[in-house]
């Protein structure tokens, strides 16, 4: 694995010089073409620079001309302004001569006109002349500064390259020193491995004969011993009697207890809201008492007179369903027969609501229709109608996945044991749902109550009705949550306790397999139950040892040990004689109390009431049974006065109040403890199923870890020995590799010398520049 890693590492190594050689050849070109333009602009700017000097002589010369121009004009003009005064003197005389001078000046004329446009012809070059001049050179000198700027990037990235060369360089000779020591470590650790492998192999061969002698004997045994294998077919297995696990049957009984109370709050909750939706039928919108009520309104209210016996057997159909659940049986879906019948008594309890919801929603109706109903009381209506058609489809929806859960312990084809999970899922999704509309159907009630409350008609009766009603729903509402809340906290139980059965098999198969799985268990049962018996006491065994040695060892003859018995035997017929003198003791004292009884009776009936004789006679019974008592018992013979049996009436009544409150008292205070014990025992129980959760959590990623250890210890086997065949042969490449890095290093030094040379000339033929 090392050994790949650094051929990987070196592979990265080779990759990244091969790109930063690429790198440096394109930039080394780049700087040779940089260098060949900066030469060719310098070359151009040398002869704009000339050009530019023949521009500015040839300027000066101009300048030099157009100044001896100006003189001569200025010097023509004054001629001629002292010309004219001349000429006006001398009209007559000068025609002649201003003639001469017309053609003079117009001669001049042209010459100054010619000399005028020549100059401004000259203006006009030597100002494009000076434009292109200076736009060359701002063009030059740009192009001068980018050649700088790329110069001395392109020199930073060869600065950059170098460092980076020499980083390089230094980790490729650390990497080197590295894989001389994992080399060495690697070579050490071989030897060791292979040590390792000697031993593992005198290992295996051991373990494979041991497994194998202990095979032999395992199949001689099974061919001889076995004759069936019932595990084979699940058929069969089915039959087999699974391990007896108290813990889920006291969970499932401690479920199914919950379970219970929660259907009997829902009982009473279900039958209070029928019982007063019937009230409030005779009260609302018309009063019975004053009037007739409508005739669908009396058929409603004689089906919701019949709602006892439609709610009443789901409590009894859960509560068979618990009393199936016992700590001696197997709970899974197969054996709960119980749960068909509770399927069937909530079938007839939806069969019921289908009945009834019709003549609701025309009851609903009617009141829309009366004169006192206003448009809010009418949305109120319309929308308790939709919540009892949703209340039934939540009720039809929760008995069809219901009847699912009964038909494995009926029908072994009716659900496969794939869809369990599923169908716990869309139960608890049902109760979520029956939950949400019975919150919808307290809110749209309450508000319809409050409305009606106002209402000017609204009596004392209908109100106190529609109280009744709101609590009833609001115990159907928690009831509804509870037991929503309660079933999704305990899917994942379920779920988990559908797989509980016969040892190497999915289940039990059908029904009938089940049942007769329950008799098999029952009579193992009574088998290890007969096993269990206590034995008769025995004498130890070191005192039987002491025993025998005393006998043997003893001088005392038979006859001796005869006369012993002879003495034991007298001394019983002694016994048996007093004790039948004592009984007859016991007797005649029976005798004398009786009478005395008799006499005390006779005596009371003629002086005092009925009342204060049936007193006497009850405490001439409780006597006589006390003295029965005394007499078998301890058989002593005491007089019975008469006077010790009557007491007086009125210290009696307070002797038995004080008694009786007493003991009141103290089972008050024993309930009391009880109760408290339970629920310690209770919340302890909690955290102990939480604990058992948490440890079988734990096993199952232990066993999970176990296995990918036992995977990772073969795989690592596996390595081993692919690793002594590989390992010569990487260390010989490796070797062969540190070669070849050791002659790049040398020639990379090499080509980082040439270029850090012709980087420093570029530098100095830049500086001269």
């Amino acid at each position: 694995m090392a050994s790949a890693e650094l051929q990987g590492k070196y592979q990265k190594l080779a990759q990244e010089y091969s790109k930063l050689r690429a790198q440096n050849q394109v930039l080394k070109k780049g700087v040779v073409d940089e260098q060949a333009n900066s030469a060719a602009l310098k070359e151009q700017l040398k002869m704009k620079d000339q050009s530019l000097r023949k521009l500015q002589q040839e300027m000066d010369s101009l300048t030099f001309r157009n100044l001896q121009l100006a003189k001569r004009v200025e010097l023509l003009q004054d001629e001629l302004a002292l010309s004219e005064p001349r000429g006006k003197k001398n009209k007559k005389s000068g025609e002649s001569s201003s003639q001469l001078s017309q053609e003079q000046k117009s001669v001049f004329d042209e010459d100054l006109q010619k000399k005028i446009e020549e100059n401004e012809r000259l203006h006009i070059q030597f100002f494009e002349a000076d434009e292109q001049h200076k736009h060359v050179e701002a063009e030059l000198r740009s192009r001068l500064a980018t050649l700088e700027t790329e110069a001395a990037q392109h020199q930073a990235v060869v600065d950059g390259l170098t460092r980076k060369y020499m980083e390089t360089i230094e980790k490729l000779q650390n990497d080197k020193a590295k894989l001389e020591v994992k080399s060495q470590t690697l070579e050490k650790e071989a030897k060791e491995c292979r040590l390792r492998t000697e031993e593992c192999q005198l290992q295996l061969k051991n373990l494979h004969e041991d497994l194998s002698g202990r095979l032999e004997e395992s199949l001689s045994i099974i061919n001889e011993k076995v004759p069936f294998n019932d595990t084979k077919y699940s058929q069969y297995n089915a039959l087999n009697v699974p391990l007896h696990n108290r813990r889920h049957q006291l969970k499932m009984r401690d479920i199914a207890g919950q379970a219970l109370a929660f259907v009997q709050d829902l009982v009473t909750a279900l039958l209070n809201f029928h019982t007063y939706t019937e009230q409030r039928i005779q009260i609302f919108p018309v009063d019975s008492a004053i009037d007739t009520i409508s005739p669908l309104n009396q058929k409603f209210s004689q089906y919701l007179h019949e709602n006892a016996s439609y709610v009443r057997p789901l409590e009894e159909g859960m509560l068979h369903v618990f009393e199936s659940i016992t700590e001696d049986t197997v709970t899974v879906l197969e054996t709960t027969v119980k749960l068909k019948t509770f399927s069937e008594h909530l079938n007839s309890y939806i069969c019921f609501l289908r009945k009834i919801l019709p003549y609701q929603l025309k009851s609903l109706e009617e009141e829309c229709e009366s004169p006192l109903c206003t448009s809010a009381l009418r949305a109120r209506n319309l929308e308790l109608s939709q919540d009892m058609k949703k209340m039934t489809a939540v009720f039809e929806k929760l008995q069809t996945y219901v009847g699912l859960l009964a038909l494995p312990s009926t029908e072994p084809d009716g659900l496969l044991r794939t869809n369990y999970s599923s169908v716990l899922t869309n139960v608890g999704a049902a109760l979520h749902g029956f939950h949400d509309v019975m919150k919808d159907i307290s809110k749209h009630y309450s508000q319809k109550a409050t409305i009606e409350h106002e209402l000017p008609t609204a009596t004392q009766k209908l109100i106190t009705t529609n109280d009744c009603i709101l609590s009833s729903v609001m115990a159907l509402t928690n009831g509804a949550g509870k037991i929503a809340s309660f079933f999704s906290n305990n899917v994942d139980y379920f779920s988990a306790s559908l797989s509980y059965g016969p040892k190497a098999a999915s289940g039990f198969i059908s029904p009938l397999s089940a049942e007769c799985m329950l008799q098999y268990k029952k009579k193992a049962a009574a088998y290890m139950k007969a096993l269990r018996k206590p034995l008769s006491e025995s004498v130890p065994y070191e005192e039987a040892l002491a025993n025998r040695r005393i006998l043997l060892s003893s001088t005392e003859s038979r006859e001796g040990l005869a006369q012993q018995v002879q003495q034991s035997l007298e001394k019983i017929s002694k016994l048996e004689q007093e004790k039948e003198h004592w009984m007859l003791e016991a007797q005649l004292a029976k005798i004398k109390l009786e009478k005395e009884n008799q006499r005390i009776a006779d005596k009371l009936k003629s002086t005092s009431s009925g009342q204060v004789a049936g007193l006497a006679l009850e405490n001439a019974s409780v006597v006589k049974a006390t003295g029965q008592e005394e007499a078998s018992a301890k058989a002593v013979q005491e007089p019975v006065h008469s006077a010790s049996l009557v007491p007086d009436v009125e210290f009696r009544e307070d002797l038995i109040k004080n008694h009786y409150m007493a003991r009141i008292v103290e089972l008050t205070s024993q309930l009391q403890l009880a109760d408290s014990k339970s629920v310690h025992f209770y919340a302890e129980c909690r955290a102990l199923s939480k604990r058992l959760a948490l440890a079988e959590k734990s096993k199952e990623t232990l066993a999970e870890e176990m296995k990918v250890a036992s995977q990772n210890i073969s795989r690592l086997q596996d390595e081993l020995t692919t690793t002594k065949r590989s390992y010569e042969d990487q260390l010989s490449m490796m070797s062969d590799h540190l070669c070849s890095m050791n002659e790049t290093l040398s020639k990379q030094r090499e080509e980082i010398d040439t270029l850090k040379m012709s980087s420093k000339g570029n530098s100095k033929k830049n500086k001269s520049r």
